[in-house]
């Protein structure tokens, strides 16, 4: 062929973009990458010709990519294949309103993705030939890939840096209430791993655990609103004084309420929800069963199981045994019995996260 044709390859696994890259460079293909939709969205000003696109990637999802491209009026006939696991109708439909091309499922067959590439790229040539692109803009596309490719490096390092921004104030905002109670350090940590390995055990996509992981901190952010007296009080609670205390569901959810962010808004349902009950007597609106949200459902179980393994003003720290014990004789109660089941069926993972606990913890705190 006399131009070589650009690929970008969009997948969040680095084992994909590499096979992807090495089997389409063997084509004589020139091959761009993206590890997210973010990245993606900037590199397709690199005059690319074809996308070959994964659907089920964190932060911006294959979906949002599409809808974006297609924004453009000059991406109106590039060629986007959709490469994904999903198989069922109602996805693909989704993608081809949004703007998909073609599909290919996963795991890839080569022979396949070798003959809709090549087919695809033939017609975007003709497209291009129609249009007199080419020929325009042979003559610039090197200076202007270096251009973009500098100010690409620069608005996907901002992006980043803000989305790790927002995570870092997040994690202040929650570690200003656990250093209130110095017996709940590394609580956070510990419930955090607990429900994202309830939610991977579970068969969730990786972006909702990815979620539940860093949204899970932020489920008694409410807390800081609870006077010292109440929530560092050796003994039980009076009914004024527990009235207070479910207060921080109500607070943490007003703090995180009306964000456009997807993580503030997994947050605001979590702080809100994660006292509620499997049989209608939590709080603070006392729903029951499927009605309480899924990652609160989760949350619940590594909270309380967190809770009962550590040492509390009230209470002193509980064996994984004796928590366990609790943790089922809850289910159908407290907690949703299917998640309790995948709970207690997975104590070396527990022990696994704990151990990982202790050790960061050790390490953050050397004994002088």
């Amino acid at each position: 062929m006399n131009k070589r044709f650009r690929i970008l390859v969009v997948d969040d696994e680095p084992e994909v973009r590499s096979v992807l890259k090495e089997f389409l460079t063997s084509l004589g293909y020139e091959i761009e990458t993206a590890s997210d939709g973010f990245e993606a969205c900037h590199k397709i000003d690199l005059d690319i010709d074809l996308v070959l696109l994964d659907l089920m990637m964190p932060g911006m999802d294959g979906y949002e990519v599409l809808r974006t491209i297609r924004a453009n009026p000059l991406h109106s006939e590039l060629p986007i294949v959709v490469v994904t696991a999903i198989t069922g109708v109602r996805e693909r439909v989704i993608a081809l309103e949004a703007g998909a091309s073609d599909f290919l499922s996963k795991p890839i067959e080569f022979t396949e993705l070798r003959a809709r590439v090549a087919s695809l790229l033939k017609m975007k040539q003709a497209f291009d030939q129609v249009k007199g692109h080419r020929e325009e803009l042979a003559a610039t596309v090197a200076n202007r890939t270096a251009l973009l490719m500098r100010a690409i490096d620069d608005a996907v390092s901002a992006e980043r840096r803000l989305q790790e921004a927002q995570l870092e104030t997040i994690h202040r905002l929650v570690l200003a209430t656990e250093y209130r109670d110095r017996d709940t350090a590394g609580h956070i940590t510990r419930m955090s791993h607990f429900s994202a390995m309830l939610a991977r055990l579970k068969g969730l996509e990786s972006s909702d655990i990815k979620l539940i992981l860093q949204a899970s901190p932020m489920h008694d952010i409410g807390k800081i609103s609870t006077p010292n007296e109440i929530l560092l009080k050796p003994g039980k609670l009076d009914p004024d004084e527990w009235k207070v205390m479910q207060q921080h569901t109500i607070v943490g959810a007003q703090m995180l309420t009306q964000s456009s962010s997807k993580l503030l808004q997994v947050g605001e349902t979590i702080a809100l929800h994660h006292h509620e009950r499997w049989d209608g007597n939590g709080y603070p609106n006392g729903i029951q069963g499927e009605q309480i949200p899924l990652h609160a459902r989760i949350c619940s179980i590594a909270d309380v199981f967190d809770a009962l393994t550590s040492v509390r003003p009230y209470k002193p720290a509980f064996s994984n045994d004796k928590s366990l014990e609790i943790i089922q004789r809850n289910a159908g109660g407290h907690f949703d019995p299917e998640l309790v089941q995948i709970f207690i069926e997975n104590i070396p993972e527990i022990e696994a996260i704990q151990n990982a606990a202790r050790e960061m913890f050790a390490l953050s705190n050397p004994v002088r």
